[in-house]
């Protein structure tokens, strides 16, 4: 509390609307001392003092959180030192900036933190906990300002006399109050860590209580150097939290792109616990012919070296999707990728790519918890994927499995934050998971209603990532999958069935590109493939054109002479394409090309 809001903050904090403050009066207190209780400071002898100090240490900063270790300040303090007590923070220290000494005029901008009264002093009006307020200086009513905000100096007023009380509080009413509810001394100290000011506390007696001695007030101020540095650390936490949060915010997907045949839906839970703030992460991606990357990870540790490491791992594992591999062999790349870190950290990763035309998902574990699937019709069931190695371990391969989602039905990836309790072990929370999503409706699925059906003390231990796919009913209208045939009229064939389906698309006008972009990709996989396999043309953002076929080399451009009568195919389709390129399958490989959609 500041000379004079402070005063009016001294009920409890129920009445202040956090909380509820000790609510003692001094009858009760001198009960206490009578049966051998809580005895009063100024009945203690030196070593009893000595004691209650080192008792603070204790009851003070058991958390790192900034305003319960304020509350914490309070509340110790009352019955036994004060009848009321408020502790005040600067608002700039809340914001996690550094503290500082204040040289300008009033009283810098402060929160009313804490809160902690007797019985007694409950006529008094409080400042809500959380409210900010600011004072203008008078010329008569600088007690407070001057020497304990301005120049870091307690202030002592053993007996209040009438003046004394309009130098402590801000109006008129309020000092007749403390006049009525019986206030009698008053006592401020700062709140001073690493020679920073942070904020201030002020305690007062009331009716049966003795008023405050320098003996008291030298008590205070090692009370409140201990308390300051409770805070300061805090504060320092606080900030660091904070700039983890920013960072892995940062580094997670703003929004989930728009893929055939696919509805996503993600969610991040961060925890609580001052260590919870780790490297859990998720990304969904768009790839060449309306197939769609889902991945979940996270990172084993909590802290900025688990949010970088993250950050990392997430980069890699995007360009390796980019570049359309398989989830088994970007499993082992980023296996790679993290031995080299130099912190030598250790992640799990769950990696599957939907393929719209059969509905089918390939999956692949790095120590991942198993996947959920869910059919649509009240069926939950884990998928029982090859579980690797985690990422960093050195152990691979990875062993991918393909899997059949019926129409209507719900794959859950999700990190152990979900499950995860200190109370039961994981097959039990796992047993739990599934049994409350059999409960949930398809629409509760997609909103992320799993998140809730987390373990109470879940949200608060881990962070925690749900991302949860529904696949639709049937093959998207915008995909179209052809059998070509394995002779020389495939490239005739292909370009009829391009040419018909672009014009029922009304997209005629890019025929004639289409035409010889397919004509090329069906020649390359009759001259390298063994032969054509499956034609696929998606309307999406973009028009993408692809062929699959089974030969183990992927195309490159090839620097063709002027005399060369071949070798120009993959050159005009770098020429008249946004891009193109090529991955690896089960059976071969596939080559697709992808045009811009006309404006």
């Amino acid at each position: 509390m500041n000379g004079g809001n402070g005063r009016r903050r001294l009920t409890g904090r129920a009445a202040a609307g956090k909380g509820a403050a000790a609510h003692r009066s001094a009858g009760a207190r001198r009960r206490l001392a009578r049966t051998g209780g809580e005895v009063p400071l100024d009945r203690l002898t030196t070593r009893g003092r000595l004691a209650w100090l080192n008792a603070a240490g204790s009851r003070i900063g058991t958390t790192l959180d900034l305003e319960r270790t304020a509350q914490e300040l309070a509340e110790f303090t009352v019955p036994g030192f004060a009848d009321g007590a408020a502790v005040d923070i600067l608002e700039s220290v809340l914001r996690g900036d550094e503290g500082s000494r204040w040289t300008g005029t009033g009283v810098p901008l402060m929160r009313a933190t804490a809160l902690c009264a007797v019985e007694e002093l409950s006529s008094l009006e409080p400042t809500p906990v959380g409210q900010t307020f600011v004072r203008e200086e008078k010329a008569h009513e600088t007690l407070l300002h001057r020497y304990c905000l301005r120049q870091g100096r307690p202030v002592l007023v053993s007996r209040m006399r009438n003046e004394d009380f309009t130098k402590v509080a801000p109006t008129a009413s309020a000092a007749a109050q403390m006049r009525a509810a019986g206030v009698h001394s008053y006592l401020a100290v700062p709140l001073i860590a690493r020679g920073l000011l942070l904020g201030s506390a002020d305690f007062v007696r009331g009716p049966g209580s003795p008023p405050f001695s320098s003996t008291d007030l030298a008590l205070a101020e090692q009370l409140a150097s201990q308390a300051a540095v409770y805070i300061d650390n805090a504060r320092l936490y606080g900030r660091e939290r904070e700039h983890v949060v920013s960072l892995q915010r940062s580094l997670l997907p703003r929004a989930t792109p728009v893929t055939p045949g696919l509805r996503v839906q993600a969610e991040y839970a961060p925890s609580t616990a001052h260590h919870g703030v780790g490297g859990d992460w998720y990304d969904v991606m768009a790839l060449p012919g309306g197939r769609t990357a889902l991945m979940v990870g996270d990172v084993m540790g909590h802290g900025l070296p688990a949010a970088a490491t993250m950050g990392r791992l997430r980069a890699v594992a995007r360009t390796l999707m980019t570049l359309d591999m398989a989830p088994e062999r970007v499993l082992a790349r980023l296996d790679l990728a993290t031995r080299d870190l130099e912190d030598e950290q250790v992640a799990t990763f769950l990696c599957a790519v939907f393929d719209p035309a059969d509905s089918t998902y390939t999956l692949a574990s790095a120590g991942h918890l198993p996947p959920l699937l869910l059919d649509g019709q009240g069926s939950a069931e884990f998928v029982d994927v090859p579980i690797g190695a985690p990422l960093g371990t050195g152990v691979i391969p990875y062993d991918p499995i393909r899997l059949k989602v019926p129409a209507g039905g719900h794959l859950a990836m999700y990190t152990d934050g979900l499950v995860k309790s200190r109370q039961a072990d994981l097959d039990h929370q796992l047993d739990r998971l599934r049994s409350a999503a059999r409960g949930l409706t398809p629409e509760a699925l997609a909103g992320g209603g799993l998140i809730g059906c987390s373990p109470a003390d879940a949200a608060r231990f881990d962070e925690a990532v749900l991302l949860v796919a529904a696949t639709a009913s049937g093959t998207p209208a915008d995909l179209c999958e052809w059998q070509l045939p394995q002779e020389g009229r495939a490239a005739s064939v292909a370009r009829g069935l391009v040419t018909d389906q672009l014009a029922a698309w009304d997209l005629a006008e890019l025929a004639d590109v289409f035409e010889l972009v397919v004509s090329e990709l069906v020649g390359n996989a009759l001259r390298y493939g063994n032969g054509p396999g499956r034609l696929r043309l998606l309307r999406g953002e973009r028009l993408v054109v692809e062929v699959s076929d089974t030969g183990p080399d992927l195309p490159q451009i090839q620097h063709a002479d002027l005399s060369d009568e071949g070798g120009r195919g993959l050159q005009l389709i770098n020429m008249l394409c946004r891009r193109w390129g090529s991955c690896r399958t089960v059976t071969g490989k596939v080559v697709w090309a992808e045009q811009n959609l006309p404006s």
